[in-house]
C-alpha cells in the first residue's frame, strides 16, 4: 500500500532555509523600491480587510509599492540605526515600524498620498475576538426582519425566541455585544444577520521619508523620539 504524502517527514532545516530565502526576498525587494522611488511612508492599519486593501492598493499600481509582514524585517531592510541604514536619515522610519504597520514606497506627490489616506474608510462586519465598538441590544418583541427558517438558527446563538403564528418573536430583552468586550462567535453571527456594521477599515499615515525631510503625521510623536540612533 503506498504511503501517505502526510506521513513524509519533514525536514526542518529545508523549511527554515525557505523561510530565510522569503525574509531575503522582501528585504531585497524594499532595498530595491526605496532605491527606485523618491519617499517612504509608514502607516498603521486598523481592521485589515485584504480585499478592501487590495482595492486601497490599486490606486498605486503605477507609481509606487506596498510591504506588509514582519516589522522587524521591515526594519531590517532599510536599517535600524544610522550605522547600517540605507539612505541618509531613513532609520528614523523603522523606530515607527511597530504594532499594526506597513510601508508604501512611492514617487506620488506627498498631498496626493494624504489626500488617498484621509480619505479612505470603510465599514464591515466585526469578526469573532474584535472589540466591541458600542453595545446592541434587542428589545423584547417580534423580529420580522426574520423568516420563521432562522427560528431554529437563532435559538443555537443563545437568543431566547419562539415561533408566534409563524413569526420570529424575542421573549426577552438581549444583548448581542456590549462595548468594550470581546465578540463571541455567537455574537458575530447576530451582528452580520442584523446587517449592523461595527469594524471601519482605516488606514492611518505615520510618518514620510524622503531624501529632503522628515515628517510625522501621527499625534504624540515628537522627532526626538525617533531621532536617536
Amino acid at each position: 500500500m503506498p504511503k501517505s504524502k502526510r506521513d513524509r517527514p519533514v525536514t526542518l532545516s529545508k523549511t527554515k532555509k525557505k523561510g530565510r530565502e522569503h525574509k531575503e526576498i522582501i528585504v531585497n525587494g524594499i532595498r530595491e523600491a526605496v532605491e527606485k522611488h523618491t519617499s517612504v511612508y509608514v502607516f498603521s492599519f486598523e481592521n485589515m480587510r485584504n480585499i478592501k486593501f487590495k482595492e486601497f492598493r490599486n490606486q498605486f499600481r503605477h507609481n509606487g509599492r506596498f510591504f506588509l509582514g514582519s516589522n522587524k524585517v521591515m526594519q531590517v531592510a532599510l536599517g535600524r540605526s544610522a550605522s547600517d541604514e540605507i539612505r541618509p536619515g531613513i532609520f528614523k522610519v523603522s523606530k515607527l515600524l511597530h504594532g499594526d504597520a506597513g510601508l508604501l514606497v512611492t514617487d506620488m506627490p506627498k498631498e496626493e498620498v494624504e489626500s488617498l489616506f484621509n480619505a479612505y474608510e470603510d465599514s464591515d462586519f466585526s469578526r469573532t475576538g474584535s472589540t466591541a465598538v458600542e453595545t446592541v441590544e434587542l428589545k423584547e418583541g417580534p423580529l420580522e426582519q426574520f423568516t420563521h427558517e432562522m427560528e431554529p438558527f437563532l435559538r443555537k446563538q443563545g437568543m431566547p425566541v419562539r415561533l408566534n403564528k409563524g413569526t420570529v418573536e424575542l421573549l426577552s430583552d438581549f444583548v448581542v455585544c456590549e462595548e468594550g468586550k470581546p465578540l463571541s462567535p455567537e455574537s458575530s453571527r447576530i451582528l452580520r444577520l442584523l446587517g449592523i456594521k461595527l469594524a471601519t477599515f482605516k488606514l492611518n499615515l505615520v510618518c514620510r521619508w524622503s531624501p529632503n525631510d522628515f515628517e510625522l503625521y501621527r499625534e504624540g510623536l515628537d522627532l526626538s523620539d525617533v531621532e536617536t540612533s
